[in-house]
């Protein structure tokens, strides 16, 4: 809606949306060098402050060129924030707990995606700009909790160490692993699937198809979140105890079964039920692949973690894309089977995933000379 403000096509305003994914994603092993060299501490902070700089920007722009050039440098802050908080949890959590931390902290996404639009949509009724005010406000706040919070005197341990005391796992360390490989393969997928689809064509196969409305719409990607986030928990704790070969295969049943649903589905009861299939497979299925990157990092893996999320980036950037394509050229039930083929292939990706968990490996996967200490 801002952008439309300033009087400009469609496909601008589809650019201010994808600009941002688009810089984080180019920017992902320059943010993963950046945590290698400086520590994931001064990374998080910094990054922070970046996009609640820019997003302060954002909202004070006055044309669109403005605007399109603070969210882009807002991704660089982003990308920033992304690679080195996933790096301090993979590296501060043992495989014990990887799975379970790594819910908690995708649930405070979820929960950010639901609340976030919401409260944005009560400011966006007082002024276009002031949920970027507001939003620039709660990072700056995130950024100095990062710097205050993560400190040795809080913590009372060390958080900076440089590389060389803690060690770290290289690109063409991780590159030869083949739970890593498949980690790629996963992470893009998933995105492609639970991110690109749900976000491109769903609120317009809602409309057009099912011959309902825009709240129908997003009722049933709540549904979706709100199931997702009632299991993360469990499904994490399952991850940890059985392992993430087994979370993968059993989440992806149920998101396997929630696109076919969507092929086949001509109301909108039978659509909130594949969305709730979305929901419980997402939440087994979006920690399996970071938890196999944290399993196999020893010390820092800035740049590792980096090329996981550009991975997942990628997926959401093509994702959207390639679906629009198809649906255009076919239809929508082309697009849902073609999605279902594509999700086939991570299931058989994940079927040949080796056991990552250190605890449950005889050799570990690259030794680790150095004692680690967060």
């Amino acid at each position: 809606m801002f952008a439309a403000s300033f009087g400009v096509s469609k496909t601008a305003i589809g650019l201010i949306i994808s600009v941002f994914a688009i810089v984080r994603f180019s920017t992902g092993l320059v943010a993963g060098k950046f945590v290698d060299k400086f520590g994931e501490r001064k990374v998080l902070g910094f990054g922070l402050f970046m996009v609640s700089f820019f997003t302060l920007l954002t909202g004070l722009a006055q044309s669109y060129e403005q605007l399109l050039a603070f969210r882009s440098l807002g991704g660089l802050g982003s990308s920033m924030f992304s690679v080195s908080a996933g790096s301090l949890l993979m590296r501060s959590v043992s495989d014990e707990f990887r799975a379970r931390a790594q819910s908690l902290f995708n649930g405070g996404f979820l929960l950010g995606g639901i609340t976030g639009p919401a409260f944005g949509g009560i400011l966006s009724a007082i002024s276009l700009r002031a949920p970027f005010f507001v939003y620039s406000t709660t990072l700056a706040g995130a950024g100095v909790i990062a710097l205050v919070f993560l400190s040795e005197k809080r913590l009372g341990k060390k958080v900076d160490l440089p590389s060389s005391k803690i060690g770290i796992t290289t690109l063409s360390q991780a590159f030869k692993l083949r739970p890593y490989q498949i980690a790629l393969m996963l992470a893009f997928i998933n995105n492609w699937i639970l991110f690109g689809l749900r976000s491109s064509i769903l609120p317009l196969f809602v409309i057009e198809k099912l011959n309902s409305t825009a709240a129908i719409a997003g009722l049933g990607l709540t549904i979706g979140a709100l199931v997702q986030g009632t299991f993360l928990l469990k499904a994490g704790k399952f991850s940890d105890k059985k392992g993430r070969r087994a979370a993968f295969l059993f989440g992806s049943a149920f998101v396997l079964f929630g696109i076919l649903m969507l092929a086949f589905t001509t109301n909108p009861t039978l659509y909130f039920i594949a969305m709730a299939f979305f929901g419980l497979g997402g939440a087994y299925v979006g920690t399996a692949p970071g938890s196999v990157v944290g399993d196999i990092i020893r010390g820092r893996g800035g740049q590792v973690i980096a090329v996981w999320q550009m991975a997942g980036d990628a997926g959401m950037i093509f994702g959207p894309v390639i679906v629009g394509l198809i649906t255009d050229l076919f239809s929508y039930q082309a697009a849902f089977l073609v999605s279902a083929g594509i999700w086939v292939i991570s299931i058989l990706l994940a079927t040949v995933l080796p056991e990552t968990r250190r605890a449950h490996l005889e050799e570990d996967l690259i030794p680790d000379r150095n004692k680690q200490e967060l």
